[in-house]
C-alpha cells in the first residue's frame, strides 16, 4: 500500500510547487541518447542469420566426411560462430604470417577469404603426406610445396561450399590465389561490413579454427532470397518438390546387385575329390525337372529356367521364393 501523506507535508509539496522549487526530474526520468552509427555491421538480421548458419552446418556435415576419409581418423566439423563484424576487426584478429585464400563467386561482385589457422594447415600437410599431425616446424610460413598439397582440401572446401549453397542458387566458388599477409588480401574497404564464419575443426584429440569471411554489401542481392523456409532442408534444386524417401528410393533404384543362379547341388567325400578324373560324372541331388534357385546378394528370392535371349545365356524368372536364410 502506497505511503499516505500528512497534511503538513502535502501543504510543503504545494508551497514547493508555487515557488518553482520542486524539480520536474524527480517525476520524470531523462534518457540518455545514444548516437547511431549507420556504418554498423548489422546489414543481415538475424533470420538470415539462422539461415546461413543452417547452409554451413550442411557444409560441416559434407566437409566432416572428406576429412574422416582423407585422414583415416576421427574428424568433427562444427560451426562455431555466425558475425557482422567491420572487416578492419578482422585484420586485426588474423595472425601474420597466415595461411589465407581469397574466393569469388562466379557471375557475382561476391568475394571472400577463406583462412585456416597454421596449426591446423601444417596439421593437415603432416596428414596427407602420411605422418600423424604432430610433427613440429619452426616457423608458420606456408611453403609453396605445403600450399600444393592444401590445395587440395581448400578446392574440396569451394566444392562442398558450392553444394551447401545450392538450394539458394547456382554458387561457383573458386579459389583466386594464396596470401600469407591480411594486407595482400584485401576483399573490402576497412571500414565496411564483413560476414564472418568460424569453423571449429577436431582432428582427433586435436582443435583449431577456420574462418570464412565474406563482403557483406555484395551479399545483398543474396540475403534478399534467403528463407529460412526454402533453406530449412537443403538439397540441390532438382529435388525440389520430392520428398527424403522418394529421394533415397531413386538412389537404391539405381544400385547394383550381384545375381547368380544355382543349376544343382550335391556332395561327395574328400577321397572321391582327389581321385576324380577327367571325364567322370557327379551325381547332384537336383532332379531335370526341377527350376535352378536365383539369388540376389546370396539370398535365394526366385525360380527360374534357363535359355538364350540374342545367343546370351538368360534365365527367365518362373516362381518368386523370397526365404529368409542365405543359400
Amino acid at each position: 500500500m502506497a505511503e499516505v501523506l500528512s497534511q503538513q507535508e502535502i501543504d510543503q509539496l504545494l508551497n514547493k510547487v508555487k515557488s518553482g522549487d520542486e524539480q520536474v526530474s524527480n517525476l520524470t526520468v531523462e534518457r540518455e541518447a545514444l548516437p547511431f552509427d549507420f556504418r554498423l555491421p548489422n546489414r543481415i538480421s538475424k533470420n538470415q542469420l539462422r539461415t546461413i548458419r543452417g547452409i554451413h552446418e550442411n557444409f560441416c556435415e559434407s566437409f566432416g566426411t572428406y576429412l574422416v576419409a582423407k585422414l583415416q581418423t576421427i574428424v568433427n566439423v562444427n560451426v562455431a560462430s555466425v558475425d557482422q563484424i567491420y572487416y578492419s576487426e578482422y585484420v586485426l584478429s588474423v595472425a601474420n604470417p597466415g595461411c589465407l585464400y581469397t574466393f569469388d563467386i562466379k557471375n557475382t561482385d561476391i568475394k571472400g577469404i577463406l583462412e585456416l589457422n597454421a596449426d591446423l594447415a601444417l596439421s593437415l600437410v603432416d596428414r596427407l603426406l602420411g605422418g600423424n599431425g604432430t610433427g613440429q616446424k619452426q616457423t608458420k610460413i606456408i611453403t609453396p610445396i605445403e600450399q600444393k598439397v592444401l590445395q587440395v582440401v581448400v578446392e574440396r572446401i569451394m566444392q562442398d561450399l558450392r553444394k551447401a549453397w545450392a538450394a539458394n542458387g547456382n554458387f561457383d566458388f573458386k579459389v583466386e590465389r594464396f596470401e600469407s599477409d591480411i594486407d595482400f588480401a584485401q576483399v573490402t574497404s576497412q571500414s565496411e561490413s564483413v560476414l564472418l564464419i568460424s569453423f571449429e575443426i577436431f582432428i582427433g584429440e586435436q582443435s583449431y579454427l577456420m574462418n570464412l569471411c565474406f563482403a557483406a554489401f555484395a551479399f545483398d542481392t543474396v540475403l534478399s532470397k534467403l528463407s529460412s523456409q526454402k533453406l530449412s532442408s537443403v538439397r540441390p534444386g532438382k529435388y525440389n518438390g520430392t520428398t527424403a524417401r522418394e529421394i533415397l528410393t531413386s538412389h537404391l533404384e539405381q544400385t547394383y546387385l550381384p545375381v547368380t543362379v544355382e543349376f544343382g547341388r550335391g556332395s561327395i567325400s574328400l577321397k572321391e575329390l582327389i581321385d576324380l578324373q577327367i571325364g567322370d560324372i557327379l551325381k547332384l541331388a537336383t532332379k531335370i525337372s526341377d527350376d535352378p534357385l536365383v539369388k540376389v546378394d546370396s539370398r535365394v528370392l526366385f525360380e527360374g529356367r534357363p535359355g538364350l535371349v540374342n545367343k546370351h545365356k538368360a534365365i527367365k524368372v518362373t516362381k518368386k521364393v523370397f526365404t529368409n536364410n542365405k543359400a
